[in-house]
């Protein structure tokens, strides 16, 4: 899906990234997140022609990477991803073409998948559907959804890979999208942004 498509509000999604990153955390940060700098490699930028917006029906973004008042009480706390709201059902679509290294649905996250693409890892929560273990392999399994993905399945940018739900800890339907790059906590809305920024570019 291009990012130039995508309207909201009657805004471009560059101002709506804009907002959230001019609202987002500007204190400390733990020691292992990093933020995109405009200097990175050229090959990391013309890569992000390539990528996909994670989810469908995308509605609004609920809550920026970086510190925020706990939905659940308890003070502040660091939120290391992006959430997106949409519709339950809404499919979501992998960011980035790589290898499934991970499916879980036992923690906070919900049912999850975590995709390795080269240097970066994507992680994906509060998915619809259930992990099952099938031929050796845990798989995600979303039967109303279609969707049936293994541990060890290479999966292209833009592929369904699942279903916004609510499984897990959360307060409403949405995408919860994390990114780290070497092991590193990377803000999704810098993404975003320098992926409207390449697509834009290019776009005749």
């Amino acid at each position: 899906m291009r990012l130039k498509s995508l309207l909201i509000c009657g805004g471009s999604l560059f101002v709506s990234l804009a907002l959230i990153i001019g609202i987002a955390e500007t204190g400390s940060h733990p020691s292992d997140a990093i933020a995109l700098e405009s200097g990175q490699p050229q090959t990391m930028l013309t890569a992000w022609s390539t990528a996909s917006f994670p989810v469908e029906n995308f509605q609004a973004y609920t809550s920026p990477f970086g510190y925020r008042n706990s939905p659940y009480g308890g003070g502040r706390q660091f939120h290391y991803g992006l959430d997106l709201a949409a519709p339950s059902g809404s499919y979501i679509r992998n960011w980035w073409t790589g290898e499934v290294v991970e499916v879980s649905d036992n923690t906070a996250c919900g049912t999850s998948i975590v995709i390795q693409s080269g240097d970066w890892r994507h992680i994906y929560c509060h998915m619809q559907g259930r992990v099952v273990t099938q031929g050796g392999r845990r798989t995600i399994v979303d039967r109303q959804g279609g969707i049936q993905i293994s541990v060890g399945h290479q999966v292209v940018s833009g592929t369904r890979i699942g279903r916004v739900g609510m499984t897990g800890r959360t307060t409403g339907p949405h995408l919860h999208w994390a990114l780290k790059y070497r092991g590193s906590w990377v803000d999704p809305a810098l993404v975003l942004r320098a992926m409207y920024n390449n697509q834009a570019a290019l776009s005749p």
